[in-house]
């Protein structure tokens, strides 16, 4: 059974599809490609149907991440069909957990920085569009930190299943 995940940002354009390229990268490094299913959605619709930030894309390809995206808008629906729903910052968190049908559902939702022992009580991934290059180097830091965590959680989940 495949297990599903969800980063959520705001437009879909610059935090969770970094979140989504790295993340996909370290599952099929770490032999779960087939086993989960990882994509992402914008809290908003303002950016659907177009790629990631330019910046995004430079930062991610030049980590030797996928590039490729195309944005689109979480969809309550979804939730049914997901294990996990990663939010960005907790503005996200909170607009997810208000979207979902029920509590079971909203349970789903969490913060990715949540995953970094090292983030602290500081657990938003802060937003890059509005500033320079480095600001999307920054995310990326914190994303590939976050993302050991949360992989070890995904592979009890994978693994727990499996069994």
């Amino acid at each position: 059974m495949t297990y599903r995940i969800c980063f959520v940002c705001t437009g879909n354009i610059c935090r969770s599809p970094m979140a989504e390229s790295v993340f996909r990268a370290r599952s099929a490094q770490a032999g779960l490609d087939g086993l989960v299913e990882v994509d992402s959605a914008g809290t908003g619709g303002w950016h659907e149907g177009e790629p990631a930030d330019p910046r995004t894309v430079a930062v991610l390809e030049a980590h030797d991440y996928d590039g490729a995206h195309i944005a689109r808008q979480f969809q309550p629906s979804w939730f049914a069909r997901l294990d996990l729903v990663i939010a960005l910052d907790t503005g996200h968190l909170q607009a997810l957990r208000r979207l979902a049908p029920t509590e079971q559902e909203a349970a789903k939702v969490r913060l990715l920085r949540s995953y970094d022992p090292a983030a602290g009580d500081d657990l938003d991934v802060p937003d890059p569009y509005y500033g320079g290059g480095e600001g999307f180097e920054e995310v990326l830091e914190m994303v590939e930190a976050a993302s050991t965590g949360l992989l070890a959680a995904v592979r009890e989940h994978v693994e727990g299943r499996a069994a």
